[in-house]
């Protein structure tokens, strides 16, 4: 007889998105500073923490904090003139926060297919291929 123990995680307060975007062809390239400079404001005032890349064509932001703020703000971003095409990539609980020091870390991408693959995929692939970027880009912070 085999005695099985299941081992309940404690639930996570913390939620994860991760989504990829296309800057409006109106929007001028001084639109991303704006957004990386308002989303540190907003996101500090929420507890949300996360990353914004940048490749010159394509958004790619990851951000963290509770669940229900984080799903208010993708769909404002869902909204927002500034983005087109807006992807959503992954969604879910996040047992410990990836940028627990920043509002909005910023990083640019060097590669500028790897944002255009990454919108390709969803779910844990997406994940997976988002988690697999970050020691690729020239930021400390995502080391």
């Amino acid at each position: 007889m085999f005695i099985f123990t299941i081992i309940m995680k404690p639930p996570t307060d913390i939620y994860e998105l991760i989504y990829v975007s296309t800057m409006a062809p109106t929007s001028p390239i001084s639109v991303v500073a704006s957004i990386a400079a308002m989303s540190r404001k907003l996101n500090a005032l929420k507890g949300i923490t996360g990353m914004l890349i940048f490749d010159g064509l394509r958004f790619c932001q990851q951000f963290e904090g509770n669940q229900e703020d984080v799903l208010a703000l993708f769909e404002r971003i869902s909204r927002d003139p500034r983005h087109d095409a807006v992807t959503l990539i992954y969604h879910g609980p996040l047992q410990a926060r990836r940028f627990k020091s920043f509002s909005l870390a910023f990083t640019s991408a060097d590669d500028i297919e790897v944002l255009s693959r990454l919108e390709a995929l969803k779910g844990h692939t997406g994940l997976a291929a988002f988690s697999e970027l970050l020691p690729t880009l020239d930021c400390e912070i995502a080391r």
